[in-house]
This record gives C-alpha cells, sequence and structure tokens, in this order.
C-alpha cells in the first residue's frame, strides 16, 4: 500500500525534485498556499524592495502564488515573470487573470538574457533544482548590475515540530524513501550549509535571515490530505495507505490539534538576499 504504478525509483526523484501531478498542483494551489506557503510572498517582496517599474523573474513559481503578489505591487509600470519546470504547476497560474508571462523552464538554464530583470526571486524553489550552484549562477546572470536576488527556503526540519514528527511517522509506516520525500523541502535549512552554496553559485556575502512562521491545516486529516495528495508525497501513498496514515496521525500527533481540531506549529524559513549580486562574465 506503500508506492504506486510509477515504481518506487521515479517515485522517489519526483518526489525529492519536488514534481507534481496536474490534481496534485490544484491541491496544492487550493490548500497548500493559504495552509503553509502563501504567508512568505509579502516578507519576500519586502526583502527584495520591489519598486513600482521593476522587471522581475520569479523562478520555480509553482502556481503563482508569490508571483501574483508582485504584480500587484508593481502594478502596470514593469514587468513580471513566472518561470517553472512543472507544466501542471503552470495551468494552474494561468487559470488566474493577471498581466504575468508564464513560461516553462529550468532554473538551470534560464532562457533570459544577461542583465535582463531588476530583480530575481525564488520562494521555497532552490532546494528542489538538481543542479543548484548552478542555479544560483544563472539568477546572478541575469540580473543588472545592482539589482537583487531574494530566496527562501525552510529551516532545518527539528524547527518544525509538526513536520519533524509527522516524517518520523511516515518512516516507521512506509520506509525511508518515502520519509525522504518529506525531508526533501528541508535539506538546506542550516545556515552554514546555504552559506557555502550561495557562496559557490557566486552569491557571497548574501544576508541569511530567520523568519518566523507558522503551518495550519483545518484538521490532521487535512494535513495529511496536503502531503500526500498536493506535495512531495503525492506520487508515493496509495488509498490504503493514506487512510492508515490518517489513523495513525491522529493518534500519535494529536498534541497539535487545538480543541476545535485544527492544527498549527512553528514553520520558519530562512531567507538569504544579497543587493549587489556579482554578474558573469558573458564576454
Amino acid at each position: 500500500m506503500t508506492i504506486e504504478p510509477m515504481g518506487e525509483a521515479m517515485a522517489t526523484a519526483t518526489a525529492t525534485a519536488g514534481q507534481v501531478s496536474g490534481s496534485a498542483a490544484e491541491i496544492y494551489d487550493e490548500f497548500f498556499v493559504p495552509a503553509l506557503f502563501g504567508q512568505w510572498a509579502e516578507p519576500l517582496c519586502d526583502a527584495a524592495d520591489l519598486g513600482a517599474n521593476s522587471q522581475v523573474l520569479d523562478v520555480a513559481c509553482g502556481t503563482g502564488a508569490t508571483t501574483r503578489v508582485v504584480a500587484n505591487r508593481i502594478r502596470s509600470g514593469g514587468r513580471v515573470v513566472g518561470l517553472d519546470r512543472n507544466v501542471g504547476m503552470l495551468a494552474v497560474a494561468r487559470s488566474y487573470a493577471g498581466d504575468i508571462e508564464w513560461i516553462e523552464g529550468l532554473a538551470e538554464d534560464l532562457p533570459f538574457a544577461a542583465n535582463t530583470f531588476d530583480i530575481v526571486l525564488c520562494q521555497f524553489g532552490l532546494m528542489f533544482f538538481d543542479d543548484r550552484t548552478r542555479a544560483l549562477a544563472e539568477m546572478r546572470c541575469v540580473v543588472r548590475p545592482g539589482g537583487r536576488i531574494a530566496l527562501t527556503v525552510w529551516a532545518d526540519v527539528a524547527a518544525s515540530p509538526g513536520y519533524a514528527d509527522m516524517i518520523r511517522l511516515v518512516e516507521a509506516m512506509f520506509g525511508n524513501d518515502a520519509a525522504d520525500a518529506l525531508r526533501a523541502p528541508f535539506v538546506l535549512g542550516r545556515k552554514p550549509l546555504l552559506k557555502e552554496l550561495l557562496d559557490e553559485g557566486g552569491l557571497t556575502g548574501a544576508a541569511i535571515n530567520t523568519v518566523s512562521g507558522v503551518a495550519r491545516f483545518a484538521s490532521i486529516r487535512e494535513w495529511v490530505r496536503m502531503d500526500v495528495r498536493g506535495w512531495t508525497m503525492s506520487e508515493f501513498i496509495d488509498d490504503a495507505g493514506f487512510e492508515a496514515l490518517i489513523a495513525e496521525a491522529e493518534t500519535r500527533l494529536g498534541h497539535f490539534s487545538a480543541a476545535d481540531g485544527s492544527i498549527a506549529f512553528p514553520a520558519p524559513a530562512l531567507s538569504p538576499r544579497t543587493k549587489t549580486p556579482p554578474i558573469r562574465d558573458t564576454s
């Protein structure tokens, strides 16, 4: 009851790369964005110091939660581009109205000329890239001299007690590969590791701030549903496993429940930013 027909190896690769199906993208947008991701869009825009006429690229834009906030802030005087490699996510993003360019593409091979954008953002995408160093170098390349790059990654899972306990439960029930799918978002959560990666990608001297956040779900069932059906475990656990996980979570993780059954626990993030990124020599 653990692995769906796509196969264990492919499911592991898909999950750790943060890729989801079209139906999972819809669940992600409807439930996960308000429960977990939506709260980070405004702070990331604040960190990037968006101007009214900014030219902005949102890398790994997903369903466009951050991209739409950018568009609302700069209005019609600038340019907003959302890029993602996941067609399911982009299909949901395009369903929203707004003057935004949606582009399918890889962070490691950005389809833009050097010095194109004033600002590059990446909200919870860096940990899923196949080549993180190259992706950072690409972001640095497409930013104009004096431009800004602002990123967000999840802090170490130890600082997010709900997910630390959920990972242990998933591992006990379904094994290490399934648990790794849920660990994947947290792999860059230690500041020394993140700083080393930023330095390798050419963002030497970037400030890394820890920002408080809260994960909120209507119930344990909804929490499990979003993790299994709308995020990194969407290809891992079948219907029987899904129901079994809910039953165990309601028993073992009930201490996260409020009187009304809702769930809330800390979910902090690390937010690196630089206002003067080095520009790659393209001559």
